[in-house]
């Protein structure tokens, strides 16, 4: 749980300080995004390696090393106000975010773990994102830009600690199909898309735009963290509900959508704060629903390759982000400062439904 809340921390703590950190750096928004950007680069083209060699070697190894790459990259950021640092340290950091959500979610399958307690690890990665929504932007009015990266570095440091204490988990081992020409996966790949890739796009921008509608650094963050922190409850919850009534799977998915979809159009209108804080909220709890539905009904298309298959699932939804979140950002710089990102995301979300049908019913 802990290499999931604290790696992705670095998910959304430059998002959270975008304009803080355009001064510092002596640039545009649009720049900033590209920060994000490079980590999920470099998160992408860690994930489906990390869940191969999680499969031959063991998914607490390839977590200590996720740790220890995303402390060395934090530690390059906070050299000097320049971008060129910057974006180096961002792909260090990328490639410890990537490698340790497949190890992570890999540690909870090894143990025996099903869609209740993958779902608390979905709940823990969204934890770390949320807070750094909530808690970057006050700390960085206290004290400097550095405090997105000083925060991820502690933060690895104790994931690698408790990645040391891990015993007695045995790897799974080479598989002879690789699962890039399974076409079962996609379709999970593309629902992955609709609710955590639009969440942490969404997430990325809804403090600059709330500021832009009038709030408060520190409220902006505070309404703005309901994207990531509300999937601390849903993710364990669809886990729990999928369990339960294993043959509503497609609806509780389909229903999430929907969710999302309207929770987007609420921040795209503009409207009143409670307005926007509704929206924040309800995207949030509904994308993070689908999650344990998600990733174990990968596991048992591919019991092969376990590791591989949570890899290129959530690989989807990270080339999402990676495409979808400086286009976002420019969205600012036309007519609306950013409402017309939020109508898309919302669109995008609609647009998944009829992958829903290729969703195992049970």
């Amino acid at each position: 749980m802990a290499v999931g809340c604290f790696l992705t921390w670095n998910v959304s703590n430059v998002g959270a300080v975008a304009d803080p950190l355009a001064d510092a750096y002596g640039t545009s928004l649009a720049v900033i995004g590209l920060l994000t950007t490079a980590l999920f680069l470099s998160h992408l083209a860690s994930q489906l390696p990390a869940g191969i060699w999680s499969d031959r070697f063991g998914p607490h190894r390839v977590g200590l090393a996720a740790c220890l790459a995303a402390a060395a990259g934090n530690a390059v950021l906070l050299v000097d106000a320049s971008i060129g640092v910057a974006t180096a340290g961002r792909l260090v950091v990328g490639l410890g975010s990537g490698a340790g959500f497949v190890a992570g979610l890999d540690l909870v399958r090894s143990g025996g773990g099903g869609a209740v307690l993958q779902g608390l690890y979905g709940g823990a990665t969204m934890a770390g994102g949320g807070l750094a929504l909530l808690i970057v932007p006050p700390l960085t009015e206290a004290t400097s830009w550095r405090s997105p990266y000083t925060t991820g570095l502690a933060l690895a440091l104790a994931a690698a600690i408790l990645v040391l204490g891990v015993r007695g988990v045995r790897p799974v081992g080479r598989t002879r199909r690789g699962v890039l020409g399974d076409a079962a996966l996609l379709p999970l790949g593309a629902l992955q898309v609709a609710t955590f890739g639009l969440a942490v796009i969404a997430g990325n921008w809804i403090v600059p735009l709330l500021e832009r509608d009038g709030a408060a650094t520190a409220v902006a963050g505070a309404l703005g963290s309901f994207v990531l922190l509300a999937g601390i409850v849903t993710r364990p919850l669809g886990g729990a509900l999928a369990n339960r009534w294993p043959g509503r799977r497609r609806g509780l998915v389909g229903g999430s959508l929907l969710a999302i979809a309207a929770g987007a159009l609420m921040l795209a209108t503009g409207g009143p704060l409670w307005l926007s804080a509704l929206g924040s909220l309800a995207l949030g709890l509904a994308a993070g629903l689908p999650f344990a539905i998600l990733f174990e009904a990968a596991q048992r298309l591919r019991p092969d390759a376990p590791a591989a298959a949570i890899a290129l699932v959530n690989g989807c939804a990270v080339l999402a982000i990676v495409i979808g979140t400086p286009l976002v950002g420019l969205g600012f710089d036309l007519p609306g400062d950013g409402l017309a990102g939020f109508a898309a995301i919302a669109l995008l979300a609609l647009g998944a439904l009829p992958f829903v049908r290729r969703l195992p019913s049970t």
